[in-house]
């Protein structure tokens, strides 16, 4: 792959964007709803109504952009393709690099408050020995990384553009990976297709299917539940996954003019799926969901990160069982979570840990309990 070297990036939104912004929130027209249907056919009008008006009066994003900025990042490409990561060497006596892969609707945003703790365990009560050197890349398409202006990026040439990134960009010959979501399917697809260069696979989300065909075993009555819950899935909040495979940009017109449409649809998964108890501001902070949506806004790249889906519809993921060493850390607000025995299918699962909080955004919900998942599954696989 053809490769450009890093380069030291700055988030520095020119003011015109933000005075923009402004004037299309202050000529928010929000649709009318039934009274008391709150989030039962979509995002709550009121709740929306409140987010816009917090995000024009009291949102500060210089403040968010200055917190963003003490990420270390960094500009490159890889294959003619943008990619905005950052990277955090771990302080520590022997760093094991690791790629964390975000997804769909969050951004690099999320390791936020993992990077820190995973990088420096020693600053944070930790121990030296558990120190990360970590990657984030946004992936292609998303936020920083810019629409890569071409089709047929699926999830295969994102894994093989990651791999270049850790491997020819920055040195690491084998490292660990980290995801949910998209990333889950991303790190997944990296670890079949260079199983070389995966030194493990943490997962907080399991999206491959295992071959069910006739020399499979037969289903356990867990997972036979599984696949009614994913079936149950599909028709109760499979609707924006149906669109974003088959039309997406039939909707990014919508949500690329509008901020509010834009917080209309990317924050029904974050209450859907969060560990909330339905009231999204248990989970997260008005700030905190702006400043995701924020990343989205003044990117321009609604369309480009919904391009994923289109694209990772058309690919065949249908893999051998991957033998890489696997953690699944379940939390109980996830969208689906399968059986043990499910995974075991797909994945060589060493390490299953089931949480007692959290949900679909473990990072950015309950990042204590995912940093010392990932620094326990990784201590035994270093020395090897």
């Amino acid at each position: 792959m053809l490769t450009s070297q890093p380069v030291p990036f700055t988030i520095d939104v020119p003011e015109p964007v933000l005075e923009d912004l402004r004037e299309r929130l202050a000529r928010t027209r929000l649709p009318s709803a039934v009274p008391g249907s709150g989030w039962a056919h979509g995002v709550d009008v009121e709740y929306l109504r409140e987010l816009v008006d917090h995000w024009l009066h009291r949102y500060d994003w210089r403040a968010a952009e200055r917190d963003l900025n003490r990420m270390p990042q960094r500009m490159t490409a890889v294959d003619g393709v943008p990619l905005h990561f950052v990277h955090a060497e771990g302080r520590g006596p022997a760093p094991l690099p690791l790629l964390f892969s975000h997804g769909w609707a969050d951004s690099f945003w999320s390791v936020h408050k993992i990077i820190g703790p995973l990088s420096d365990p020693a600053a944070h009560g930790g121990d030296p020995a558990d120190a990360f050197h970590v990657v984030a890349p946004s992936l292609p398409g998303f936020a920083f990384s810019g629409d890569p202006g071409r089709a047929g990026i699926n999830g295969a040439v994102t894994a093989d553009l990651f791999t270049s990134l850790m491997r020819d960009q920055l040195g690491y010959r084998r490292f660990g990976l980290q995801g949910g979501d998209w990333g889950s399917r991303l790190v997944s697809t990296l670890a079949h297709r260079h199983p070389d260069a995966a030194v493990g696979l943490h997962l907080n989300l399991c999206l491959l299917m295992p071959d069910l065909g006739p020399a499979s075993a037969p289903l356990t009555p867990a997972e036979r539940r599984h696949v009614a819950a994913l079936q149950k899935w599909q028709a109760t909040e499979g609707a924006y996954l149906a669109v974003q495979n088959t039309k997406p940009q039939a909707l990014a017109v919508g949500l690329n003019d509008s901020p509010a449409g834009l917080a209309g649809w990317l924050l029904q998964g974050f209450r859907a799926y969060s560990d909330c108890g339905g009231d999204l501001d248990k989970a997260f902070t008005k700030d905190e969901l702006i400043t995701n949506l924020m990343i989205y806004w003044v990117t321009g790249t609604v369309n480009s990160s919904m391009r994923l889906y289109y694209e990772g519809e058309r690919e065949d993921v249908r893999y051998p069982r991957i033998t890489t060493p696997t953690a699944f850390a379940n939390f109980p607000a996830e969208m689906f979570a399968p059986p043990r025995e499910w995974a075991q299918r797909i994945y060589d699962v060493q390490r299953w840990t089931d949480f007692p909080r959290g949900g679909h955004f473990a990072a950015v919900e309950e990042p204590e309990l995912l940093v010392e998942d990932i620094r326990a599954f990784y201590r035994p696989l270093r020395a090897r």
